[in-house]
């Protein structure tokens, strides 16, 4: 009996040592499967992955399983993967259920690893440029496989028939052949075999899906394509055909010449018109290249372009033109198809675009600014982008996160600002209980925008310029720290006549000129502070008592004649002990509006005299208004 039980020890042994995999697998080693993805595929965007930083929370792309004890879901779209997927490394992540690579430059064959995960669910591997055949190694829980837009070839695999719970299967503008398999999935919903080199006929499990689903296959027939030839009866050789029937016969084939005669010629008309118009067309390209600006200058951003088939014809060039650029330090981890798809929110339109807030599947929200009347080329526009790019890392500045430039569509992508732009909260709808801001908070954003301009005109050389401020232009945190938003714009633009509504930001040289400069932000700002002052808007806009013409010589006419609370704003006067203060800042706004730009200090000066100001309201330090009528009097242009 002791010999029965020692050997039934060692058998169990040898049995446990010959399975390695019973070695349950756990965070830490999905995190050491990662860092060896990462390390041994080359990407564009630098991930932030690090064995010192903990996965579920900060890595990015990835998500982890409720309890963190396994990742689950890894999102990598258009981070500039490039080159093969190293094969038998994302096999070992035996928890997760979502993958997606889409959007990437992804080359050769896809390794049966990946595929074969076996709580895999969800695979997107779209617009990449992987070859081969597809793996027969599927795993069975797949529930969306899409690999679209790459160059696959051979054929379908018998084995998707197995996968028994897939409810779309995307493998359009590949360059697989061979006849469909007769599928008979029971959940399919979604097909896609389009621009392949498909052939024979439709299988009858899949003949309810649309056409669309299998054009661009020119040997494929069958419903809801083109009959296949050869499936219509054939006549009984028994019985000679009667008269009547063979008189139908010949007037039928008679009446089927007669059309293909008709086809015949009108494709013969059509073809010399279409070579008509591609000899106008080319004409007309060519006088009007040496014009780059003038006909630049008409490419206003429209609705979404609709793309011509044969530009996908490669999933290479696909993914590059289906590309947001990033910027070094975002954390965003999406492509421009996510974007498309986002459900949008108009935020404004302004004088360059309109702003939307987007809202993507993952919860991820963003501003996306769609611009309009952009007349530089490629080229330049990248170039103002990466100087965007650079000069906005500063804490009160909203910084340039991604962009997308083509023909049709220039955008842009912010952070997501929740409390709202300056001019909503002092300009908002009172009856809706918002509290007006108090005077400190006044003085801390005018602090915060003026930092946010001066590191502008510091950066680029001190040649840059932001070139529309306003009170929409600054967006509040939750703290209520000023950002300024939207700067190097103005380059990249027409020069219309400025819409009335703006001209009471515009400085008056701009006004003649139709050129911003770092002396023309100052005025700017000089206006922001009397409309943080007054509470009235530098806006045309009859029958609105908080909205003043031209904001700067309205202050000066009521500064002249009487210069007491009459400026200010009520909502401010109902805090007590502020008035010196608030004539000081006063000064700084009037002399930021001084009409000849020599005459405007520049934004270091701006920000002393506001940092001295806050720190006489914060040291308690004040002079009543009545002690001292002549400060404003003397400083008033």
């Amino acid at each position: 009996m002791q010999h029965l039980t020692v050997i039934a020890f060692v058998s169990a042994s040898l049995l446990f040592a010959s399975i390695p995999h019973v070695k349950s697998a756990d965070l830490n080693s999905d995190k050491q499967t990662l860092l060896a993805f990462a390390a041994s595929l080359p990407h564009g965007r630098k991930l932030n992955w690090s064995s010192t930083t903990p996965v579920c929370t900060s890595w990015v792309g990835v998500t982890c399983t409720p309890d963190k004890s396994r990742v689950h879901t890894l999102r990598l779209p258009a981070v500039g993967l490039f080159g093969p997927i190293p094969p038998d490394i994302l096999g070992k992540l035996d928890a997760l259920e979502v993958l997606s690579l889409r959007s990437n430059r992804l080359t050769v064959d896809l390794p049966p690893d990946v595929g074969s995960i076996p709580a895999l669910h969800s695979l997107y591997l779209q617009h990449n440029n992987l070859s081969g055949i597809i793996p027969t190694s599927l795993s069975s829980s797949l529930t969306f496989l899409d690999l679209s837009y790459n160059t696959f070839d051979g054929e379908i695999p018998l084995k998707v028939q197995n996968l028994t719970q897939l409810t779309a299967l995307l493998l359009q503008n590949n360059s697989l052949s061979g006849p469909i398999p007769d599928f008979q999935l029971p959940k399919l919903r979604h097909l896609n075999l389009s621009n392949n080199n498909l052939s024979g006929p439709i299988p009858p499990s899949l003949q309810k899906f649309p056409a669309s689903s299998f054009l661009g296959n020119a040997f494929l027939c069958g419903v809801p394509l083109e009959p296949c030839p050869g499936t219509a009866p054939s006549p009984s050789p028994v019985s000679p055909p009667s008269p009547s029937k063979t008189k139908k016969s010949l007037w039928k084939r008679i009446k089927t010449i007669v059309i293909i005669a008709i086809a015949a010629v009108g494709g013969v008309l059509l073809l010399i018109l279409i070579l008509v118009l591609l000899v106008c067309i080319f004409k007309r390209k060519r006088h009007t290249e040496p014009t780059t600006a003038s006909s630049k200058g008409k490419a206003v951003a429209g609705g979404r372009a609709e793309h011509p088939k044969e530009d996908y014809s490669s999933g290479v060039q696909e993914a590059e033109r289906n590309k947001l650029v990033f910027f070094e330090g975002s954390s965003y981890n999406f492509d421009l198809e996510d974007l498309l798809r986002a459900s949008a929110e108009v935020l404004g339109k302004g004088s360059y675009g309109t702003t939307y807030k987007a809202v993507l599947e993952d919860g991820t929200t963003v501003v996306v600014k769609r611009l309009k009347e952009v007349v530089v080329g490629k080229k330049d526009f990248e170039q103002q982008m990466e100087i965007i790019g650079r000069v906005g890392q500063h804490q009160n500045v909203v910084p340039l996160r991604a962009y997308y430039y083509s023909k049709d569509e220039k955008l842009l992508v912010f952070d997501y600002v929740p409390s709202g732009s300056l001019a909503a909260v002092l300009h908002g709808n009172k009856s809706a209980g918002r509290a007006p801001l108090n005077w400190e908070t006044r003085v801390k954003i005018s602090l915060d925008v003026a930092r946010g301009i001066a590191h502008l005109h510091a950066e680029g050389g001190g040649k840059f310029v932001h070139g529309n401020i306003k009170a929409s232009n600054v967006l509040l945190s939750q703290n209520q720290d000023g950002r300024v938003s939207e700067f190097g714009l103005a380059q990249l633009m027409t020069n219309p006549q400025a819409p009335p509504r703006l001209v009471g930001y515009r400085a008056p040289e701009v006004l003649e000129t139709k050129k911003s400069t770092q002396k023309s932000d100052v005025y700017s700002f000089g206006v922001l502070l009397l409309e943080m002052l007054t509470g009235k808007a530098p806006l045309r806009s009859p029958g609105r008592e908080d909205s003043i013409e031209h904001l700067p010589r309205w202050v000066q006419s009521v500064v002249r004649e009487e210069w007491t609370a009459e400026v200010f704003d009520v909502d401010l006067l109902r805090h007590p002990n502020v008035e010196d203060e608030m004539v000081q800042l006063l000064q700084v706004a009037m002399a930021c509006v001084a009409a000849t730009p020599d005459q405007r200090p520049k934004m270091e000066e701006v920000i002393r005299r506001i940092t001295d100001i806050r720190n006489s309201y914060s040291s308690g330090t004040r002079t009543p208004l009545e002690d001292k009528p002549e400060t404003a009097q003397a400083q008033a242009p």
